[in-house]
This record gives C-alpha cells, sequence and structure tokens, in this order.
C-alpha cells in the first residue's frame, strides 16, 4: 500500500468519525433538558458547527491527495466506530456519551497524525494536529461539566 493511501485511510476513518460525533452533538442539542439546558444546548451548538466545518476540510484534503471523500451515512455509519446514542438522556448521559466519542477521535486523530509525519507529509499532519487540539480541549469541557 502506498503511504498516500494509508493517510488517506486515516483521514477517511477522521471524517466518518466526525461526521457520526457531528450528528450526535446535534442530537443532544436538540434533546437536552433540565438546569443547564441553555448552557448545554449552546455548548453543544457551537460543537456541531465547529464540526461541520472540520468535516468539509477533512473532505477537500482527501481530495487534495488525490483521494476521493466517502459519504452518504450509510458508508459513513460503517466507516465509523462511533455508535449511537438514545434519544433522550439526562444532560450527564449526553455529556459522557460525547465525551467518549471524543476519546475515539483524539486516538484516530492521533495515529493519522502518526502516520502522515512518517509519510513526511506536514500539511496532513498539521490538520490532525489541529484536530487533536478541538478535541483535546472539548473533552476537557465535557468532564469537567461531569464533575
Amino acid at each position: 500500500m502506498k503511504t498516500n493511501e494509508v493517510v488517506i485511510g486515516h483521514l477517511e476513518t477522521l471524517l466518518a468519525d466526525s461526521y457520526a460525533l457531528m450528528a450526535q452533538t446535534h442530537l443532544a442539542h436538540w434533546n437536552v433538558e433540565g438546569p443547564n439546558f441553555f448552557g448545554l444546548h449552546t455548548a453543544f451548538q457551537t460543537q456541531y458547527e465547529e464540526l461541520f466545518t472540520a468535516i468539509d476540510e477533512i473532505a477537500e484534503r482527501i481530495r487534495a491527495l488525490g483521494g476521493y471523500a466517502p459519504g452518504g451515512l450509510a458508508m459513513l455509519d460503517k466507516m465509523s466506530e462511533i455508535g449511537g446514542m438514545e434519544r433522550k438522556l439526562d444532560s450527564q448521559g449526553y455529556l459522557a456519551h460525547l465525551a467518549d466519542y471524543h476519546q475515539i477521535l483524539i486516538d484516530s486523530a492521533t495515529k493519522g497524525r502518526d502516520a502522515a509525519g512518517d509519510a513526511g507529509d506536514a500539511e496532513t499532519e498539521d490538520l490532525f494536529i489541529a484536530r487533536l487540539q478541538v478535541h483535546e480541549k472539548t473533552l476537557w469541557m465535557l468532564k469537567s461539566s461531569l464533575s
């Protein structure tokens, strides 16, 4: 397998997991209830909007490397490690699930960063580093909200 194909594979995984996380975060935004509603509703919206932008950047990087971005709910679902989430959870349930999902993306982006670094692809390595920064910060915020 060519080095470029390995890096593209990691980008495809990141794209699929990011899409799934965006959908689950949107679900939490719609359905969260309770005394922290306003803060969580707003935070979840900020998070899913950031993910939407990131997904486009990831897909465009795949194309820049000569690949074709995956799409469609069925294809992305098959490629993602992120599972489903109940529609009706308490706010702590949403926070816990989303924290777990951000950890999946951190693990995925770490592997991608390392593969891009090994391939000498600084631009893709930088994309993975940027995603790591976002997901690590969001994970910290989610975990802090759970404390």
